[in-house]
């Protein structure tokens, strides 16, 4: 994801790094990091990453633009949104947060979800899938 430079400093990498780390368990690859230039965060295994550079004309997206993580389990996922919550208490105009949801399908999936924003042009959806069967 493109972002602006300034986006990208010392604060706003500590920002994102800080809120990221805490909510989701990202890492920063401090050695890919590059000031005003590049962040790139682990998603958990060394294949799974969130690649952010910097550019002239950052990427601007609708509101509900957005990626996916999935937890493996319901307490996971009750986790990980306790955690956005209270970012939100502590920062309420800067973090955007989709309360969760269960979608139902059929008796065989209930789809438990929601979407958090802070500081990406992209929101991130978390994802339970609790299958039924």
């Amino acid at each position: 994801m493109s972002m602006p430079a300034d986006a990208l400093d010392q604060d706003g990498r500590d920002a994102i790094t800080a809120f990221y780390g805490d909510v989701f368990g990202f890492e920063e690859y401090s050695e890919l990091t590059k000031d005003r230039h590049m962040l790139v965060l682990r998603a958990h295994h060394h294949e799974q990453f969130v690649f952010l550079i910097a550019e002239d004309h950052p990427m601007q997206a609708p509101r509900l633009d957005h990626f996916g993580v999935s937890v493996a389990s319901i307490d996971d996922f009750n986790e990980v949104l306790r955690r956005a919550r209270a970012w939100k208490e502590k920062e309420p105009d800067n973090v955007d947060l989709i309360e969760s949801k269960v979608e139902e399908y059929e008796g065989m999936l209930n789809l438990h979800s929601f979407y958090v924003g802070y500081r990406f042009p992209l929101m991130v959806e978390t994802q339970h899938f609790e299958y039924l069967f």
